[in-house]
């Protein structure tokens, strides 16, 4: 269950949830053609019927599994509230509406848009609120260099979704490869896009870092969302 695969998700979705299952959906970069598999850059939706204690419990392995295989938990909807739920998600649905593929089942998508002013909201709280988990976690390191390293592989995902939402705001379609999303970015808000590039080229397996370079880089990813956070702070109040 460690190397879990989408097919093994799929699989497993329709074995715990059965005929209330309606869609799983693979959304964002991971989705496009020429997607070149990274550390938990998997972002699925999951929508169903039916979503009681009875559903949770026997899915919950199942997340158990997809959660240390290095994956993000799926984003798990009843249909009603996939329906109502774009101005809660604005990020999320902005990002499975400019890409994703179904998985299985049939994605309603009539009716759904993403509201600007929803986005705004949802992305100076995520700007913020990754910058304060990661000065969170750089002291929970406690200054080890292997566990600074894992810190940026983790982290990678989830500042990449801020990116694309960034790009949004300006009005711009973020592109798919994640070194000229961090590059445009950084162009945007004015910091060094470098560290973030970094990781990116060595979740790629191009240009590995290693354990002792580790906090020089932390402290450029540091320096960028701090950036990044008056950047979108004063776009979205302007």
């Amino acid at each position: 269950m460690a190397r879990m695969t989408l097919e093994d998700l799929v699989d497993q979705l329709r074995k715990a949830y059965g005929d209330a299952l309606r869609a799983v959906v693979l959304y964002g970069s991971a989705a496009a053609t020429d997607h070149v598999p990274e550390r938990a850059d998997y972002n699925v939706l999951v929508v169903t019927d039916a979503l009681g204690m009875p559903q949770l419990r026997a899915v919950a392995a199942t997340a158990r599994a997809w959660g240390e295989a290095g994956h993000p938990p799926p984003l798990t909807l009843t249909t009603a509230e996939w329906r109502a739920s774009a101005d809660v998600f604005p990020m999320e649905y902005a990002d499975l509406l400019e890409r994703h593929r179904v998985l299985h089942g049939a994605l309603p998508l009539d009716g759904i848009a993403v509201d600007l002013r929803d986005l705004r909201v949802e992305v100076e709280q995520q700007t913020l609120g990754k910058l304060l988990q990661l000065r969170s976690a750089i002291m929970a390191t406690g200054w080890e260099p292997k566990r600074q390293l894992a810190l940026l592989e983790a982290s990678l995902g989830t500042f990449m979704t801020v990116f694309r939402a960034v790009l949004r705001l300006h009005g711009e379609r973020p592109p798919a490869d994640r070194e000229a999303l961090a590059t445009a970015v950084g162009a945007r808000a004015g910091f060094d896009a470098a560290p973030f590039v970094r990781v990116v080229r060595h979740a790629r397996g191009q240009a590995r870092l290693s354990p002792d370079a580790a906090a020089d880089v932390l402290a450029g990813y540091l320096a960028g969302m701090e950036r990044l956070a008056a950047h979108v702070n004063g776009f979205t109040h302007a």
